[in-house]
């Protein structure tokens, strides 16, 4: 197993880096294609806006081994809070930018409410809207921790794995195929998290 964190200078991977060592030693945070090329699991975390996130993954250059590994070679490939964002085909926050396209949809602002505020902070439930191996052990109702004021919208719902209730509902999972995103993070969200990444590396 070798899972490389990609380091794009979009949050504090060295976090997301040691949950993902209580599993395995064979951890690699990089920005180096070549790691990409011999990965068996590879994470896009992050933190920030979307433009800026797709922005430094362009000048880093690994977009297109990127995308070679994970839909050619189907290597799984698993994206955090704006990670997960910048899988959608198009986003809105700092302009409007295209992202990475893997899973067709957008990421668009949430609209604040009286007594839900934005960005929604803090521990909140995940409903079940179908089965996917990376709920594997997880109940429904099940908390994790986000940190967001953007959302990911799927152009199809059947990508729709979890969703959580705030201002109305968000997705929270997304997935298709070997490609998930979360928008929480599971290395700030204990036991349960631990749980999300340990099924990641099992696929």
């Amino acid at each position: 197993m070798k899972v490389v964190i990609i380091d794009y200078k979009m949050g504090n991977v060295r976090s997301v880096a040691r949950s993902f060592e209580k599993f395995t030693s064979n951890v690699i945070v990089s920005n180096n294609p070549d790691d990409l090329k011999t990965a068996t699991h590879i994470v896009l975390p992050g933190v920030g806006s979307f433009s800026d996130g797709i922005d430094n993954l362009e000048k880093s250059g690994l977009i297109p081994t990127l995308k070679e590994e994970v839909i050619q070679n189907k290597i799984p490939f698993l994206g955090i809070c704006l990670g997960m964002q910048l899988l959608a085909s198009i986003g809105y926050e700092g302009g409007e930018k295209k992202g990475l396209d893997l899973i067709p949809g957008s990421v668009k602002k949430m609209i604040p409410a009286i007594n839900e505020p934005v960005p929604h902070v803090g521990w909140n439930e995940i409903h079940k809207k179908s089965e996917h191996p990376i709920l594997k052990g997880i109940n429904d109702n099940t908390d994790f921790y986000f940190v967001h004021s953007y959302h990911f919208i799927p152009d199809d719902q059947k990508n729709a794995v979890t969703t959580t209730s705030y201002l109305g509902e968000f997705v929270s999972i997304v997935a298709e195929n070997n490609i998930i995103g979360v928008q929480f993070h599971p290395e700030k969200s204990q036991i349960s998290g631990f749980k999300i990444i340990e099924n990641f590396l099992g696929l």
